[in-house]
């Protein structure tokens, strides 16, 4: 247990209030994300409860916080509405199946991601590279800022856009006396936050902007759009409600699922797959910025068991939620209190604290919101475009568009691999061989350079068999086979001077070079030489005995 609770809390009240302050920012997000995924407001906000109490308490990352997101529900929708269809289409119809099929999908969901802790798939996020990162980091700035412009008050008819007619959106913009009065509320709250922590950090900045905020519009009379306008728009009723419940039958669920397996099992790994992607992402953005170490593996287990749990008890499910884990750390959120007092009071706002909750300005919580889009943004990026390679920039500008257009998941992805056949291509051009010929007419390949798939081809053109004398070595001192590739060609290249009936020894191969090969060829065993040491190194002890 005393490992589960490690760095609980470092200081209890920057926790605390740090907490309150997530908890806040958690709402709109979680509403916004229901609706994105066409559920109930209150299915996210329960989500959200579970996914950060399960991760504060057991993740692999003190102060990472999780809840409903984007990325997973624009997954989710798909499923969702074709389970809604088949419901409606039963002969004793099933009122919001689609939401009954995400209950179950999370069970797999989960059972996914806690295989990926158990067998440590969480370390290869630390194989991702800079640029990558620097690009997935840019992209979600502007995935996070686009997504609250959508917050606004809508100020335009139907149909018009900037590009169509320009006068009419202009005018309409300062016509809108909402808009305005909620452009400078966020002004406000942007300001506060900016400017607090230079006067004093005692005080959490954005806990601060939103009571400000708040106060202004409640007792200033403003009318504005607040928490419970904006859930009442989407189609909501509101915040408060009951603890939520698994309301359908497992059993009875699954005829339902006839002829629909391969939707639930192919969106839970797709779900689980973007989790852990944003998760671990977000966790190793989390390590640079508090100069410590998280565990990813540990991390993919708690978000699997809170992802079971939201299947259980009827929530949405989620993983790592990159907005509010930054509002954490910079609000002095270090331990894992902070995340359990985010969670706590996020339930007591639906349970207890909604009429009150539900009068916080929209504007506020965009305001705040804003703020960590400045702060999440690499502005370094721009500086250094024109200093690092060309093949890097357009990895960091490929994943920045890629995430805004498609999703994170893709987005990182696609720059991995992109990173990785420009790293192949630069490595296939390294191969070398060095030529020279003993006295005794023995000549020698000097093999320098990786050898693996992508160095094969110009491996091959190194040698010329016909024309070589009758004696050969190969000798792999400065290289090293790096894959079945490149000991397919050594095996290739060495037949070829032996099914000319010359003599071949292959030099300094890797002890397991020299399984492989023999492995593929027993008659290896007499070209291979095993008696050459390494020239450039030494056993202390044997150098001595030598000269005594």
């Amino acid at each position: 247990m005393k490992k589960i609770l490690n760095n609980f809390t470092f200081k209890p009240k920057d926790d605390i209030l740090s907490g309150l302050t997530v908890a806040l920012a958690l709402v709109p997000e979680a509403v916004a994300f229901s609706f994105v995924a066409g559920i109930d407001p209150l299915v996210g906000l329960y989500g959200a409860f579970m996914m950060g109490l399960v991760t504060s308490i057991f993740g692999g990352r003190p102060g990472m916080i999780s809840g409903a997101t984007g990325a997973m529900a624009v997954v989710m929708i798909h499923m969702i509405q074709k389970g809604n269809e088949v419901g409606i289409g039963l002969d004793t119809p099933i009122e919001n199946l689609g939401l009954q099929w995400l209950f179950i999908t999370l069970l797999f969901v989960g059972a996914i991601q806690i295989l990926a802790g158990v067998f440590k798939l969480g370390k290869f996020v630390r194989l991702i590279p800079h640029p990558v990162m620097m690009g997935f980091v840019n992209g979600l700035a502007i995935v996070i800022f686009l997504s609250q412009l959508g917050m606004l008050p809508e100020f335009l008819p139907a149909g018009v856009s900037f590009w169509s007619n320009t006068g009419l959106w202009v005018s309409s913009f300062f016509g809108s006396k909402e808009l305005i009065i909620t452009l400078g509320l966020i002004a406000v709250t942007m300001l506060i936050m900016y400017g607090l922590p230079k006067i004093t950090k005692k005080i959490p900045a954005a806990l601060t902007a939103i009571i400000v905020v708040a106060s202004i519009t409640i007792f200033g009379g403003v009318d504005v759009s607040t928490v419970g306008s904006f859930i009442k728009d989407g189609g909501g009723e509101g915040l408060q409600g009951g603890f939520p419940t698994f309301q359908t039958q497992l059993f009875g669920l699954l005829g339902t699922l006839e002829g629909n397996w391969g939707l639930i099992l192919s969106t839970a790994a797709l779900l689980a797959a973007v989790g852990l992607i944003e998760s671990l992402m977000t966790l190793n953005l989390i390590d640079e910025m508090t100069e410590t170490r998280g565990s990813g593996n540990r991390e993919c287990v708690a978000q699997g068991g809170g992802n079971i749990l939201n299947g259980l008890f009827g929530g949405m499910g989620g993983c790592a939620m990159i907005g509010q884990s930054i509002i954490n750390v910079n609000s002095g959120g270090r331990g894992r209190l902070s995340g359990i007092v985010a969670s706590i009071a996020l339930l007591c706002f639906i349970l207890f604290g909604a009429p009150l909750i539900e009068q916080i300005p929209i504007a506020a919580l965009v305001g705040v919101m804003f703020m960590v889009v400045v702060g999440t943004f690499a502005w370094s990026s721009f500086r250094i475009l024109n200093k690092i390679p060309v093949s890097d920039a357009f990895v960091l500008i490929a994943v920045s568009a890629i995430t805004v257009w498609q999703d994170l998941a893709i987005a990182v992805i696609s720059g991995v691999i992109i990173s990785t056949l420009v790293f192949a291509w630069k490595n296939a051009t390294m191969i070398r061989a060095r030529k020279r010929v003993r006295d005794d007419g023995t000549k020698i390949y000097e093999i320098w350079g990786p050898l693996f798939f992508g160095s094969v081809q110009n491996f091959n053109a190194k040698f010329d068999a016909k024309n070589d004398p009758n004696k050969i070595e190969i000798d792999f001192i400065e290289s090293r086979i790096n894959d079945h590739s490149g000991i397919e060609a050594l095996r290739s290249v060495a037949n070829k001077y032996l099914d000319l009936g010359k003599e071949v020894k292959l030099t300094h191969l890797s002890p397991d070079c020299k399984k492989l090969l023999l492995k593929a060829n027993r008659k290896f065993e007499n070209i291979i030489e095993t008696s050459v040491d390494d020239p450039r190194y030494y056993v202390v002890t044997d150098q001595l005995d030598s000269e005594i």
